[in-house]
């Protein structure tokens, strides 16, 4: 029996998400390394659109990571699923000289791989890759390609491998727009996070652990649509529960058909539109919904305001995690390992 079949259920899954705070530390270094090269390959070309690309969970990343590139470089941004990419080339507004930013783990997903190559074919632009592992495929295919080895994971579900991934990109927007403020705000996110473990882990666990709760419903708008969909995809992974995904005020529009007092809504809730996201907030309050909003202030979770609204952004991503870890768990599943899945797709 090898050492990993030792380990309690939920061994790695627990490790990687509250190892977080070192594991983002190890990002930034790597970070702080390439920066000069990255700042060359945004200055060098003309670049008229920016696609981040992966599967799965880093395709939920890609969606995060595009509107955080255009919310601050004013280039038009999109995530879409490498399949796309490879399969559908028409996906890709034509004739726009392009980078694109691919994304995976492994550096090993089929799909990644091919829209890489697909896109290598067109001659549109050039290719950044964020993995996780040295020496995999992905990490010869970019004309930078970035390896971040403090957030490689055991476990089958992303978890600091999605939030330092998803850092990296953050870093990627900000040196393209040169933006130094908030290339220093990135290195605040380990000390930030840090004491909030301690302070919400154990009832957020708990929280998780209620199964009297049958659905989930996770809420962001703009860059916290794609963080509350990897979140939705964690629940459904992890715990094997219904779980879904949407824009604040798009669930108004028949979703909260759906709400129970069996269900919890948890809000990613904007500084920002503080007040639109709260007013949904309140209206699936009144309609018997639990709640547990996150945000930077008056929250059940409050991560505060010393970061701005998109350094802070990567904090959200803990705390939802913690919630599917106390579920799986008190389902009797592990979470290190969920039903059906594989840590990376390999097609023939």
């Amino acid at each position: 029996m090898s050492v990993q079949e030792n380990r309690p259920p939920g061994f790695y899954t627990r490790q990687e998400i509250f190892s977080q705070p070192e594991a983002w530390q190890g990002v930034l270094d790597v970070l702080d390394g390439a920066a000069g090269m990255l700042r060359t390959l945004a200055g060098r070309s003309n670049y008229e659109q920016v696609v981040f690309t992966g599967c799965g969970s880093t395709y939920y990343l890609s969606i995060a990571a595009a509107a955080v590139m255009q919310r601050l470089a004013a280039v038009p941004a999109l995530g879409l699923p490498a399949s796309e990419i490879w399969l559908n080339p028409s996906a890709l507004p034509p004739t726009r000289r392009t980078l694109l930013v691919a994304v995976s783990r492994s550096g090993e997903t089929t799909e990644t791989l091919r829209a890489c190559e697909s896109f290598r074919q067109s001659g549109r632009g050039e290719i950044v890759t964020l993995s996780c592992f040295p020496g995999r495929p992905l990490t010869s295919l970019g004309d930078v390609n970035l390896v971040f080895p403090s957030i490689r994971e055991e476990s089958v579900a992303q978890t600091r491998a999605f939030s330092g991934l998803y850092l990296a990109t953050i870093a990627l927007a900000a040196l393209w727009q040169d933006d130094r403020s908030l290339w220093q705000e990135l290195y605040g996110l380990p000390a930030a996070l840090l004491p909030l473990l301690d302070r919400y882990g154990p009832s957020l666990e708990k929280l998780g652990a209620d199964l009297a709760i049958e659905r989930f419903y996770f809420l962001g708008s703009g860059m916290r649509y794609g963080l509350a969909c990897e979140l939705s995809l964690k629940m459904k992974e992890m715990t094997l529960s219904h779980s879904e995904p949407f824009h604040c005020m798009e669930f108004r529009h028949g979703p909260k058909s759906m709400v129970t007092s069996d269900t919890l809504v948890v809000a990613l809730v904007s500084d920002e539109r503080r007040a639109d996201d709260m007013a949904v907030v309140d209206d699936m309050r009144s309609l018997g919904a639990r709640i547990l909003t996150i945000a930077r202030n008056d929250a059940d979770v409050v991560f505060g305001a010393a970061l701005g609204e998109v350094a802070g952004s990567v904090l959200y991503l803990p705390f939802g995690q913690i919630v599917a870890l106390g579920r799986s768990l008190a389902k009797g599943l592990n979470p290190d390992h969920p039903e059906n899945l594989d840590a990376v797709v390999v097609l023939p």
